[in-house]
């Protein structure tokens, strides 16, 4: 136990609230999760908040398509999004939305202190207006050709095939994401945060040990290069805060993000009566960490820092960056089945193993996390089966069966447990510094000991000889003492694992417990299941696409090559009505359709739609479809069809629907 207790803040990036949560996001909450409980373990006041990001064109433009308003969008996000947390043992002090009145306070106070100091000017500026949906767009909102390599279909500001900005305007044949017309360019006044009037203050603070290496590194580079006006404002129709006195102007969705952090942490004060002048007012003896991805380290250690100086406030303690995610050495994929939401996940694991991979392969440094699956595998089997379950199985039986349960009243080796002990100082230092695949390879070295301690006097062999009761129980003893120090060490990795242990041992897991002599145990369950390679093959199963997602509509010169009439006449198409639509379940892309052709019995199908529409705007709406097409075994069932669907780029869908008047069951001619 430390001697003088400390207080603590940390927080984790905001998840956007228009998506469900998958293993990518989740390693930096499950690093951030396991460093809160070491902190909590060791009795320090720690308190962990975050909240859904909430604002934003995305969230606007997706809220218009399912035919519902962006609150009641974020809300059912902000439900999903704690589930996923919860279940996997990721547990926040309190966790919020940016769309929050303390969000919106803090908002306009930093804003006020920017402007009051002098930090804001106006420019008009020229850029993409979409002038169906008489908007002005986002980069990523445009698509078009690069104009470095002339990849097709690239966003308005970097080509995934050769990696380069550029400005949207810079685009070849710009296509608006949103509705699909050309954009035109328009002048628009917008404010900016002269950035580079905090650039004294930011170098030292960047250089005050507050970042890693190679986070500051990165951050001299843009120093040399000079600090760049930040753009804060986007024009109407927009979902966010409105700048205060300045009609259809409202805060970019990059400005009240991190103030979320504010406004949760505020809203727990409120609710717990704690005192958040002490952990942001400018003069404390409070810490503030942030955890987040390496792609966010210009709006954290830059912008970030400048807003709470200019409001006032106090800078982050330190700001802890991670690296990225990759399944089995690439980027995660949909199409490998990589691309794994957490609930997908859930379906088919125990939480607890991802939490012990990911705690074994995370660093203190910014380089990328791979989850290799036979690694993933082998792994969890070895380590937490085999090495350190195995510990408690091998000894429990024997106190169970012949001692009712009850330990020895000593230590068959004291020097051993002590020796254990003594090591807590190496591990609480890795975890200290995040360097958690160091303590997780320390933990399980004393693991190793541990079972070759009860390898030596072989429990299983001194039950066969009469006299060696004394001997037998003080060994099993022994054994489960080690397992319960073990237990400790992992308690913030594995904390489902401690409500079984301490049930089955009767006692409290602690760090460095006191050793459980004379003391009686409860009846023991097993602790933890291998894993089997049939879980991870469905998991990735469930985690593909399992119908091609249509198209974006072809050009005039990208047209297939002619067809027969003959071979044309063969697909007979058919007017069908949607009986009813339904989620399914573990799909990324499918809804199912239940059509009426015309037939006796309805038509199953599933359709890759469910990005563009929800089940409701779908049902006893008429549409057509392919009905001579083959059933197809899909793993979410037969689809027995194809309805048919158009669409100008990635992001719209447009079913094909016949006018009112058509009946289920005519024939398209």
């Amino acid at each position: 136990m430390a001697s003088s207790p400390r207080k603590i803040l940390v927080t984790s990036a905001l998840p956007y609230a228009n998506g469900p949560i998958h293993i990518g996001h989740l390693v930096e909450y499950i690093q951030t999760d396991i460093w809160v409980r070491f902190q909590k373990l060791r009795g320090h006041e720690c308190y962990y908040v975050c909240a859904d990001d909430a604002h934003g064109t995305p969230i606007m433009l997706r809220a218009q398509k399912e035919g519902i308003t962006p609150e009641e969008l974020i809300a059912r996000f902000h439900t999903e999004h704690q589930a996923d947390f919860a279940d996997f043992a990721i547990r926040f002090d309190n966790y919020y939305s940016t769309h929050s009145p303390e969000n919106q306070h803090f908002s306009n106070l930093i804003y006020k202190g920017l402007n009051e100091g002098g930090h804001i000017e106006r420019r008009t500026i020229r850029q993409f207006y979409d002038p169906v949906k008489e908007m002005f767009l986002p980069d990523r909102f445009i698509h078009g050709e690069c104009p470095h390599c002339g990849a097709k279909d690239q966003y308005g500001d970097s080509c995934e095939e050769c990696s380069k900005t550029y400005n949207p305007t810079e685009l070849k044949n710009p296509v608006s994401a949103v509705s699909g017309a050309t954009p035109i360019e328009k002048e628009s006044e917008h404010w900016f945060v002269n950035l580079s009037n905090f650039d004294t203050m930011l170098q030292k603070w960047t250089s005050s040990g507050a970042l890693q290496p190679g986070v500051l590194h990165k951050l001299n580079e843009w120093f040399e290069t000079g600090l760049q006006a930040w753009d804060i404002s986007r024009d109407a129709p927009y979902f966010g805060f409105e700048i205060p006195d300045q009609p259809n102007k409202y805060f970019y969705v990059w400005l009240d993000a991190p103030i979320g952090y504010m406004a949760s942490f505020k809203n727990l004060c409120e609710r717990e009566q704690l005192d958040f002048e002490q952990f942001w007012g400018k003069d404390n003896q409070t810490e503030l960490y942030h955890f987040i991805g390496k792609d966010i380290i210009y709006f954290h250690c830059l912008f970030w820092p400048a807003m709470l100086t200019a409001g006032g406030f106090r800078k982050p303690t330190a700001v802890f960056v991670h690296g990225f995610l990759k399944v089995d050495g690439h980027k995660m994929s949909k199409t490998r089945g990589t691309f794994i939401n957490a609930r997908t996940y859930l379906n088919h694991l125990n939480p607890e193993y991802l939490r012990y991979y990911f705690a074994a392969k995370l660093g203190n440094g910014v380089e990328d996390v791979d989850l290799n699956m036979d690694d993933f595998f082998h792994r969890v089997n070895a380590d937490l089966v085999g090495k350190f379950v195995n510990i408690a199985s091998r000894c429990v039986k024997f106190i169970t069966n012949h001692f009712n349960g009850q330990l020895a009243p000593a230590l068959a080796d004291a020097a051993l447990y002590q020796q254990f002990i003594d090591e807590g100082n190496t591990i609480a230092e890795a975890y200290e510094n995040r360097d958690y695949k160091k303590a997780v390879r320390d933990i399980m070295a004393l693991a190793d000991r541990a079972n070759q301690y009860i390898d030596k006097h072989k429990p299983w062999v001194m039950v066969k000889q009469k006299g060696n009761e004394d001997q037998l129980q003080a060994v099993c003893s022994q054994g489960l003492n080690l397992f319960q120090v073990l237990m400790g060490y992992l308690a913030p990795i594995l904390p489902w694992l401690v409500n079984q242990v301490e049930a089955f041992l009767a006692a409290p897991v602690a760090w460095q417990p006191e050793p459980l002599l004379a003391h009686t145990i409860n009846p023991f369950k097993p602790l933890m299941k291998r894993v089997e390679k049939k879980q991870i093959d469905a998991m990735i199963e469930a985690s593909k696409d399992s119908l091609a997602t249509p198209q974006p509509a072809a050009s005039i010169e990208s047209i297939a090559e002619p067809i027969g009439y003959d071979e044309f006449s063969q697909i007979d198409l058919r007017i069908a009505r949607i009986v009813k639509a339904e989620q399914v379940e573990g799909a990324q892309k499918l809804l199912r359709l239940t059509l009426d052709v015309g037939e006796e019995q309805p038509r199953n199908v599933f359709a890759g739609i469910k990005d563009a529409y929800t089940p409701e705007q779908l049902t006893n709406r008429l549409t057509v479809m392919v009905a001579n097409l083959a059933p197809r075994q899909m793993r979410f069932g037969v689809s027995e069809g194809m309805v048919l669907a158009a669409g100008p780029g990635k992001n719209e869908i447009f079913l094909l629907s016949p006018d009112e008047g058509a009946q289920p069951g005519m024939r398209v001619k």
